[in-house]
């Protein structure tokens, strides 16, 4: 018997807001997490991830809702699709609402289709430099999914009434971040229409895909160290109460946001910035991986064969010249962060 593969067009599907609980992972972390939202193609049966709670994995977890009835839950608490099905590749749907129970509590999850595309190009800021928007804009996050990036990258702060906002500057349109309220900073124009968007925006926005990933760059707070930690929570908060996990990268020069990430989501994939910290440093903080300034890379190309050692990632910023997306590829580098998309893009085709 052949397996079936899902194509319906039509999928129904809810993101509730979940309420926060304490737990071991850190403030305001869920009681149950997967290790991995996406959904291999073409594969019968395929796992999607493991359950896990305090404890570590968690087995008596029960599928109380999945209105594709597509999955089954593993005495070992892994979400999985049924023996005989498996995703299409070219199946419309892609978003699978799923709700377990465990211990008494029920958590809602959104399941994605892994169509991610992995070419290693990272757009910085979003695809503006050849294209009609500004940077960190929503038009510049639509072209780097146009375009077809693995990743857009876009930078966040905390307005003064606490909504993390986008920018890479610590001021915009002649307000600072920190000390105007989310409504003020909304209302900055930017190029080709665009206003000052939100995360909660953005969220949105690369929800309707399965193809390009964001990768969020927490700023540290000029206020306070306390503050950058604040938007680390909101942050995760926020990609939480959207079920947006699936979709999400995480990058900050602040080391201890980085850490307060991993506490908050042990399965998060999370990169340093500062360039100070060396592989083995990395793995021992459980980071997945770093994003260093490639001069820090040019003055030690060894740090490849030390990632690879130590199992984590290497991206490199911002790499804009053929010489060095070259040299880097060369290398072996995972990921590559650029202004210029479209050059990367001829490379790695």
């Amino acid at each position: 018997m052949r397996p079936r593969s899902y194509r319906s067009t039509k999928v129904m599907f809810m993101i509730p807001v979940l309420m926060a609980a304490v737990t071991a992972f850190g403030q305001s972390s869920p009681g149950l997490q997967l290790n991995n939202y996406t959904i291999p193609v073409g594969k019968a049966g395929a796992v999607v991830g493991q359950f896990h709670d305090q404890q570590g994995i968690a087995k008596a977890v029960k599928l109380v809702e999945d209105t594709s009835g597509l999955f089954d839950i593993s005495r070992k608490g892994e979400m999985k699709l049924k023996k005989k099905t498996s995703l299409a590749n070219n199946g419309a749907a892609f978003k699978f609402a799923v709700t377990v129970e465990s211990n008494g509590t029920r958590e809602h999850f959104i399941l994605v289709k892994d169509n991610f595309i992995r070419n290693k190009v990272v757009a910085h800021r979003g695809a503006w430099k050849n294209n009609a928007g500004s940077q960190n804009s929503l038009t510049s996050l639509r072209d780097a999914i146009r375009i077809g990036c693995e990743g857009s990258e876009f930078d966040v702060w905390l307005s003064s009434d606490g909504v993390p906002m986008i920018s890479h500057d610590p001021h915009i349109g002649g307000k600072k971040l920190e000390e105007t309220p989310a409504a003020e900073l909304g209302a900055i124009d930017l190029k080709n229409g665009d206003k000052v968007p939100s995360l909660e925006a953005y969220i949105g926005e690369i929800m309707k895909q399965n193809n390009t990933r964001l990768v969020l760059e927490i700023k540290p707070s000029g206020v306070s160290k306390e503050r950058g930690q604040q938007l680390a929570q909101t942050c995760m908060d926020i990609i939480r109460r959207h079920n947006a996990q699936a979709w999400m990268y995480y990058i900050s020069f602040d080391y201890d946001i980085c850490k307060k990430i991993a506490a908050l989501d042990p399965f998060a994939k999370v990169a340093y910035l500062n360039g100070d910290k060396t592989p083995a440093e990395l793995k021992a903080d459980k980071i997945w991986g770093f994003d260093y300034n490639w001069k820090i890379i040019d003055d030690n190309m060894n740090i490849f064969k030390d990632a690879r050692k130590n199992d984590v990632t290497v991206n490199i910023w911002t790499v804009n010249k053929p010489e060095q997306m070259d040299t880097y590829l060369k290398a072996g580098t995972d990921y590559l962060t650029t202004d210029e998309p479209e050059m990367l893009l001829q490379k790695v085709k």
